[in-house]
Parts: structure tokens; sequence; C-alpha cells
């Protein structure tokens, strides 16, 4: 029995080492979780009996009831077969092994090595997103209690329907109406970092489109034999595209620019980009891709890998409401990053020449970045509308659900602050003993809010905020985050004031006619009786007084 003991922890022991070796092992949480799994009976558990003997039925948390729900709504975007994370989880055998490593990975707060990859806040700003992952305290606990319980199996009856999977070709925002594809890279496996320009790429399109969504993938040959993602810690270890600053243009016969568009920057593990249905952006007929600003970085391996760029438009005869912000809200040129720090502050303001809807939030930094805030000084007014993690292997956009967009006025100052971490502990920088500055590679530095918006007119803004009271039920007493002036409510929005106002004068008027016609008829009247009551002119001759 000893022996079997020993042949049985043996193999035990061989399994988790191959697991180790074929599984990404980049960072130190991962390092962590196999050994806790060496130290806690827990990693080492029959599936369905607990540490303590408990079985899956008298547990209260079960894969197939309270975590597959969990996976499918937040982890099977990415983990699923043939896509960007480095497992599946989608069945219970391919997650019970990775239980202990989920617990860890979710439970460490809008910090960079989280999942899923949503670094928002909870505690201050607006806390209504579109597309938002995160999960919920509730959700966490259940988890806690899952992997504490020995990760039991459930009910199979329980088990809720499987979600459509499609791999590295699912589109997030929706199956495109245009997919254009750029020119092929190759990136050595030893390269160093580059940045540059590619070629002009025809869009595709023979008429003009407004956009309702764009979304950018990376197609690259990182993938085994059979089919599944080579060995990674994270798309950082897959992709070779960090980021992609880029335009579309229409030239004209004589090569002369005459249209030129911006649009969202991709960066790696980018979220799919909607802008506001009242405020999309025109694809003009004929365009070309440009691009003078495409950074590619190894990922260990030889790598031919190319872009694809997903369009979904509105129906034809779409017109935008709003037109778009230009938001010049960063730094890019004047940057300090000491050797060896962190909590290092960066910051940058700009003032809004228009009444503005801020629609996304989207932080733009390099290695060191671990968090960025959005605040909007509006008078002595101060509002944090957004603070967010950051990792440089997952760069994500922050879109406001509707109704709970920012509405600033015009002249309200947005205020950005970076955060830096510049030592160890932030693992995706390369050396921390090293000064940086600004620069377009991740050894260098940038410090930009790329987020998107729409302005809108003086009536615009009025009715936007007549909504957003309506909609949150708002009185008086009642403080807004996002929305400076959703208190201060005119009496009426202006157009309607100014007919109400016409109507009230010509009521005055009318009123005023009234009286003199009145008093004119009062004189007339007040004559006549005059006459009608006159003496004789010997009786009104004034006597003498008599004299003494």
């Amino acid at each position: 029995m000893a022996d079997l003991r020993r042949v049985t922890m043996r193999t035990i022991l061989i399994a988790c080492v191959a697991l180790l070796l074929i599984t990404p092992a980049a960072s130190s949480n991962d390092l962590d979780e196999i050994r806790a799994s060496f130290e806690d009976p827990v990693g080492l558990v029959v599936p369905g009996v607990s540490a303590t003997g408990q079985t899956g039925a008298t547990a209260p948390v079960t894969f197939t009831k309270d975590i597959a729900p969990i996976l499918q709504r937040s982890c099977q975007n990415c983990h699923q077969p043939n896509s960007v994370a480095p497992m599946s989880l989608v069945t219970y055998e391919e997650v019970r092994p990775w239980a202990r490593a989920i617990k860890v990975r979710t439970s460490l707060g809008p910090v960079a090595d989280v999942m899923p990859p949503w670094y928002i806040e909870k505690d201050v700003g607006v806390q209504h997103y579109l597309f938002d992952p995160s999960l919920s305290d509730e959700e966490l606990d259940k988890i806690t209690r899952w992997v504490d319980n020995g990760a039991p199996r459930g009910n199979p009856a329980d088990l809720p329907p499987s979600r459509p999977l499609g791999g590295s070709s699912l589109w997030a925002a929706g199956e495109p109406d245009l997919i254009t594809v750029t020119e092929e890279f190759f990136v050595p496996g030893d390269a160093a970092d580059w940045w540059g320009d590619i070629e002009m790429t025809p869009i595709g399109n023979t008429e003009d489109r407004y956009v309702a969504s764009v979304e950018v993938h990376e197609v690259n040959d990182v993938l085994n034999a059979d089919g599944n993602p080579a060995d990674r810690a994270t798309v950082g270890g897959r992709f070779v595209v960090h980021h992609m600053i880029w335009i579309t243009q229409v030239l004209d016969d004589d090569g002369e620019i005459v249209d030129s568009t911006f649009w969202p920057v991709h960066e790696v593990g980018r979220n799919a980009d909607t802008f506001d249905p009242e405020g999309a952006r025109l694809l003009a007929a004929n365009s070309r891709l440009v691009s003078d600003s495409l950074h590619l970085h190894s990922n260990g391996r030889d790598t031919k890998a190319h872009l694809e760029i997903g369009w979904r438009f509105h129906p034809k005869g779409y017109k935008p409401k709003y037109k778009r912000a230009q938001r010049n809200l960063g730094n890019a040129v004047d940057i300090d990053v000491k050797a060896m720090e962190r909590d290092q502050e960066l910051h940058a303001y700009y003032v809004l020449p228009e009444h503005t809807k801020i629609t996304t939030f989207e932080p733009h930094l390099h290695a060191p970045g671990a968090r960025m805030c959005l605040e909007a000084i509006w008078g002595i007014n101060i509002q944090t509308l957004t603070c967010a993690g950051y990792d440089h292997n997952w760069v994500r956009g922050y879109e406001y659900a509707p109704g709970y967009e920012p509405l600033l006025p015009k002249g309200t100052i947005l205020h950005i602050t970076g955060y830096m971490d510049n030592t160890p502990r932030n693992e995706n920088v390369t050396d921390p003993r090293n000064w940086q500055g600004s620069g377009n590679r991740s050894v260098t530095n940038m410090f930009i809010d790329l987020g998107h918006g729409v302005t809108m007119t003086d009536d615009q803004f009025q009715e936007a905020m007549d909504e957003r009271r309506e909609m949150l039920q708002l009185t008086k007493n009642d403080v807004v985050i996002g929305c400076p002036l959703c208190m201060v409510k005119p009496e009426q929005p202006t157009v309607e004031r100014a007919q109400d106002l016409l109507t009230a004068a010509e009521t005055a008027q009318e009123e005023v006619a009234a009286r003199v016609e009145a008093a004119r008829e009062a004189l007339e009247a007040a004559e006549e009786a005059l006459q009608t009551a006159k003496p004789d002119a010997k009786h009104l001759v004034t006597r003498e007084p008599e004299r003494r």
C-alpha cells in the first residue's frame, strides 16, 4: 500500500510538472498557484469530493448550477478552443484543473493579471458600462466557496445551454458587413521592438457608409499542429501587433487627399469599438487604410500575422444627429518615469470647447502604466468619472451604458492622472532600473485618453439632460456623477420657453388694448354725463360777498 501511495504521488507530481511545462508560466501568480496545489489538498481533490469528505450533493455551490453560467458570460469569449486564451474553460473536465487558478486570478481586483481583463474600479465614478464582463461580489464569493469545497461538478441537469463557439474568428460586435485584410507581417522570435508604417490597404467599400462598430483582429500562425494555441501566458505571448494608430483616406486621381477619418487605435487585447447610435462616423467610398504607427513586438517565436478589420454599418439612409468630439487629452511628448519607483503620477488637462457627451474612456499607457483616472472640473465642482487599472497586455476601452455617459457643458476641464509602476513588481517592465521617457514603443511611454465622444448644441444638451432626469427620476437633492448641470433645470428648453414668452407678450398686448378701450369708453361716458348735468351760465356766476 505504501508503495502504491508513493507511485500515485509520483504520478501526480509528474502530471503537475507536465502541466507546468505545457501551460503558460510567465507570471509569478501562475507559479504560486502550482505551489499552492501541493500545499493545499483542494488542488488534488477528486472531482465532486472535498478535502473534508463532503460530496458535491451537500455543497451549496456547484459547477453546473453556479460556475458554468459565470464562465459563459465572462470567460468563454476568450477561453474556448482555438481562441486567444491559453486554455479552454467550456466543459467541467477543462475547468476543473484550473479551479484554484480561477479563484486566484478573479480575486486580484482591477489590476494587471486579473481575470476577466476588466479594470474598472467599482468604488468610484460611473458604474454602468456596456459589455462589462467583470464579476460581482456574489459571483466571486461563489467561485471561492466552490473551490474551497473541492470544486464539485453538480447535477448535469443544471447545466445551462452551451453558448455559440467560434474561436479566434468570433466577432464580439457581431458579424461584419465588410472585412478589410492588411498585408502580412513576419516577426522573428528574437526580433527587437519595431515601430513604423505599413502599405496602404484598400478598405473595399464602393459607397459612403456610416459605421456602427469597428473591430480589429490579429490573425497569426501561433497555433500547434492540432489547432490549439501554442504555449503562452497572455495575449501578449501570442500577438505580435501591440498597437496600430490608423486612419482612412480617399485620394483623387492626382493623389491628393480629399477625405481623412481617424479610427480607434488598435491595441493588443482590445475589445470592439461601437459608436454612439446617433453619432456614427462616415467611411467614405473607396477609402484606404493608412498607418505610419504600427508597433510590432516579438512573442518569442517566428510569427506570420496580419490584421482583419470588421466593419458593421448602419442602414442606408442613416444620418447622424451628433458630431464626433475631438478629445486631445494626454501627453506623448514630455514624460518622466523614474527608475525603481511605484505610484509615480502624470497629469494632463483639456478644456471642452463644446457641450460633450463622453461615450468611451480608454487609458493608453505603456509598460510601466498601472492605473488612470478621469476627472471633470466644472466651477468649484470636481467629479471623478472613472478610474481603471491598466495592463499592457490587455488594453481596454470602456463604453458607458446609455443614460450614464458623462454629459459635460462646454468649459468643463477634463483632467487625467496616470499612475506608473517602474519596479520589479510590474512584470510588463523589461528593466525597471532604466529611466523612461516618451516614445512609441513599449520600452518608452505614452499617457493619453483615447476615448470617444460627441458634441451637442445647446438644445441637444438640454434635451439629453431632460432625458437623464426622467430616466433616473432625479430630484433636486440628487447628485449625478458625470452630469454637473443635471440639477440646474431651466423652466423649459430654449425653444419652448421662447414660444411661451411670445404667447405671454401677445396676451399682455391684448389685455392692454382692452384696458385702453375700456378707459376710452369710460371717458366718453363721463363727458356725456357732464354735458347732461351742466346748469345755466347764470347759476355759475360767483356772487360778491356782502360787506358790513
